[in-house]
């Protein structure tokens, strides 16, 4: 991330909602500093964000393009437990790990985690997921604080740490398997031979070097 970038990114909401048009509040910042983005593409951030990022990239502030959304109070998920069917698909969508529950046991927000950015509700299948306002009348940076900015950023970090760890694992493991039954293949192909016994060991070569290239990627 150039200084730039990195100085945009700072001065976000870093609620990690994706309305902006970017995967993250990183990915926005970056687009920002590089001249694809415009400044007026962060409806949690609204007018007083608009002008943080103005004051940072000397660009005159523009109004909130409303094709982002609207500036609106800070909002909390909040789970109607006795519908909740434990999908965990909420659990997927939340940037900030702020749903605690398991497959199939019923979930729940932790409130202080919760940064209203909106993902978990249209994944949930049984729409158990409402949205309450917890802000009053305050909107925008009004409603936010830095040093809940701050927060949120590091609980995205960690998450975002902690699924490149378990993909790292999971192919090692798909790698370990692979290699298993390539030494074990005259096992597993129960006697097979010639042109059916080297299409199998194809087979695992393929993986085993899908799982290598992956790892190597990483």
């Amino acid at each position: 991330m150039t200084p730039l970038a990195a100085r945009l990114h700072a001065a976000l909401p870093q609620t990690q909602c994706t309305r902006c048009g970017y995967p993250d509040c990183a990915g926005y910042a970056q687009a920002m500093a590089a001249g694809e983005a415009d400044i007026n593409q962060c409806p949690p951030g609204g007018a007083r964000g608009i002008v943080r990022l103005a004051g940072i990239t000397g660009r005159p502030p523009p109004a909130l393009n409303p094709g982002n959304g609207v500036e609106g109070p800070r909002h909390m998920a909040v789970i109607d437990e006795a519908w909740c069917i434990g999908c965990t698909l909420c659990l997927d969508a939340c940037p900030t790990d702020a749903i605690l529950g398991g497959n199939k046991r019923m979930h729940t927000v932790i409130e202080p985690y919760c940064t209203g950015c909106e993902l978990c509700v249209p994944v949930c299948p049984v729409d158990c997921i409402a949205l309450e306002n917890v802000t009053g009348e305050r909107t925008g940076w009004n409603a936010w604080s830095q040093a809940q900015a701050d927060e949120a950023l590091a609980r995205y970090e960690l998450r975002q740490a902690r699924k490149l760890r378990e993909a790292a694992d999971h192919d090692q493991r798909m790698e370990q398997k692979a290699r298993a039954k390539l030494a074990d293949l005259p096992a597993l192909t129960h006697g097979a031979e010639g042109a059916e016994l080297a299409r199998k060991k194809a087979v695992i070569e393929a993986a085993l070097a899908r799982a290598r290239a992956k790892r190597d990627a990483g």
